[in-house]
């Protein structure tokens, strides 16, 4: 950009961003975000000065700019803030051991089950596998996977060192203390 653009481009940010602030306000209503998208439009504004300086309103093509910068930030996944007043507790030393106890006995009985289906459970509910990924890498059909995990998971509920576990958040966490959770 030649210096003469570079200073008309400089005076319209100065001039117009108040305005283009407050219309980013009300699309989105958060300050930082308005700020965000404003800078936004402005540097794409920026990379096409040109063509934006010789339209016939610059401030509404910047505007326009504006409006589908925000609509672009809806297309992206958008990760959610949960703001909170206190930090949140950390896990003490007799949760640590609480979930060590679960996990061992929990490994206990999956030692008990036959092959098949500790695969079966360990890949579905520990490894967090569909029931489709876990018959292609077993060899089998989905339906012996639902039944070899539905057998499976009615085995580890009858084990007696998972009773006291099942009776608080159940199998289902002790599962979940792995890499992964069931589907």
């Amino acid at each position: 950009m030649q210096a003469e653009e570079e200073a008309r481009y400089q005076e319209f940010v100065r001039a117009r961003w108040g305005h283009l602030v407050r219309t980013a306000y009300l699309l989105t209503g958060d300050v930082h975000h308005a700020e965000d998208l404003t800078q936004t439009a402005l540097a794409k504004a920026y990379r096409s000065w040109r063509r934006v300086s010789r339209s016939d309103n610059p401030e509404a093509y910047v505007r326009r700019m504006l409006v589908s910068c925000n609509s672009d930030r809806f297309r992206k996944r958008r990760v959610t803030e949960a703001l909170t007043a206190a930090p949140p507790e950390r896990a003490g030393p007799e949760d640590a051991v609480s979930r060590a106890d679960e996990r061992g006995a929990l490994l206990s009985a999956l030692a008990q089950l036959p092959p098949r289906q500790r695969a079966v459970v360990v890949m579905r509910y520990w490894e967090d596998l569909s029931e489709a990924e876990v018959a292609e890498v077993l060899g089998c059909s989905t339906g012996t996977v639902k039944s070899q995990a539905s057998k499976g998971l009615a085995k580890l509920r009858t084990y007696p060192g998972l009773a006291q576990v099942a009776g608080g958040p159940g199998l289902n966490r002790v599962a979940a203390s792995g890499q992964g959770g069931s589907r």
